[in-house]
């Protein structure tokens, strides 16, 4: 089995972030985490980079819009939302390189610009132009589907992988695993099909339900979704690392934890994975 570095997305711990940046940080430490994955980082970036530094945390990888106008998202805790629109490019990885990320990843390009071939190239075509930007800083990009990405066909293949036929070599994926299968997808063989490419994984357990970003449906309410520890839910996570072999990052994340407090979620599935070898 694989053994990436075991990280968590902060963007489950956003609420808990917004009040006490330093003990989240340091609770997250003491569960053993040495890697986080940060979002809405442009704005704080050299406070971000004190605050991961003091907790002994690093963050290789980062969410910040890179192929759309917006996010799509109405989230406060993206405050790209409230602006006429996203940082520029320049400014997310001036600030990346300042955290010191790797890798910057696009976290979600809404469901109408996956529907047309004609969009899902565009949308190759601007994460490309965005890479070859990025390696001027030193940096990689990457992106992280959800679940609309799997609802229409092209050439034979799901939007999602036509898409990542399309892409420069040094693009890679990070694949949230429980929103690939609400695009009711077969997981193994997908990361079987696109595992050259995937160098971090969401590890999201659960009971998948309805996809949530077909067309016309009502826009998602996490707190409808059962999301639960690794382990505790439906999906063979370890299964799916074994099936992606280049991966690098493996990612604890909650879009909204029911199951009590956030912090007993994340922990919960760090000792499962760490139970699993992953540290």
């Amino acid at each position: 089995m694989t053994s990436p570095v075991l990280s968590v997305q902060l963007y489950a711990v956003r609420d808990q972030l917004a009040t006490d940046l330093d003990g989240t940080l340091a609770r997250l430490a003491g569960m053993g985490l040495r890697e986080v994955e940060a979002f809405d980082f442009v704005d704080k970036a050299p406070a971000l980079d004190e605050a991961f530094k003091k907790a002994g945390l690093r963050a290789r990888t980062g969410h910040a819009s890179l192929m759309s106008e917006g996010l799509g998202l109405d989230d406060p805790a993206f405050k790209e939302g409230a602006r006429s629109g996203p940082p520029t490019q320049q400014a997310v990885f001036e600030a990346a390189r300042t955290v010191g990320l790797e890798i910057v990843i696009d976290p979600f390009v809404e469901t109408e610009r996956w529907l047309t071939e004609e969009a899902v190239l565009d949308n190759a075509k601007r994460l490309n132009d965005a890479a070859e930007k990025a390696a001027d800083h030193g940096l990689r990009v990457g992106y992280h589907n959800h679940a609309q990405e799997f609802l229409s066909t092209f050439r034979g293949l799901t939007a999602y992988e036509f898409f990542a036929e399309q892409l420069r070599d040094d693009v890679v994926l990070e694949v949230d695993l429980y929103w690939a299968a609400t695009g009711r997808q077969d997981v193994t063989a997908l990361l079987g099909r696109v595992g050259e490419r995937v160098r971090a994984l969401h590890l999201k357990d659960g009971v998948v339900g309805a996809n949530p970003f077909e067309p016309g449906a009502a826009r998602m309410d996490p707190e409808k979704l059962d999301q639960r520890p690794a382990g505790e839910g439906e999906l063979p996570l370890l299964d799916y690392l074994a099936a992606a072999p280049r991966t690098e990052f493996g990612v604890i994340e909650f879009d909204h934890y029911a199951g009590g407090h956030i912090f007993d979620g994340i922990e919960a599935s760090v000792r499962y994975f760490n139970e699993h070898g992953l540290r």
